[in-house]
């Protein structure tokens, strides 16, 4: 196969608030915004990839085609930090054993193990669940 000169440049997100989801995933990434053209709002390039965020008259409707996986040593105890910046946790999703997240505006994005983590053959998967059961005085007192 031969080698494409065509590369992903940049990641675009449509919001109807920029400059509060730019904040969000700004803060969320430690990824900087360093620009702002007319409808969009830029964060510091990173990987040789960009991500902005443009004005959109409408508000996000309906699942998300695509989304963003970022990954965290502990993505369950992430979730809290998540949820302090303004985005929420999306249940529906949690029988996939994905820890789905939701931005501000309701894009959907999922926090994953750095590393491998297993999947099944529908693409399940059990991250989120404690590899080995509790023990000790606190497990003796669990309901």
């Amino acid at each position: 196969m031969a080698d494409s000169s065509l590369r992903i440049n940049t990641l675009i997100v449509d919001a109807t608030d920029p400059e509060r989801l730019a904040a969000f995933w700004s803060e969320l990434l430690g990824r900087p915004v360093v620009g702002r053209t007319g409808p969009y709002v830029w964060m510091r390039r990173e990987n040789g990839v960009g991500l902005g965020f443009q004005r959109a008259s409408e508000p996000k409707s309906g699942k998300n085609r695509m989304h963003f996986d970022i990954t965290s040593p502990d993505p369950a105890a992430e979730q809290q930090r998540v949820e302090a910046l303004g985005g929420r946790r999306l249940k529906e999703y949690a029988d996939g054993g994905f820890l789905v997240m939701a931005d501000p505006e309701g894009n959907e994005f999922c926090i994953v193990p750095e590393g491998p983590f297993e999947l099944d053959d529908e693409g399940r998967t059990d991250y989120l669940v404690p590899s080995t059961p509790p023990s000790g005085p606190e497990a003796a007192s669990a309901p």
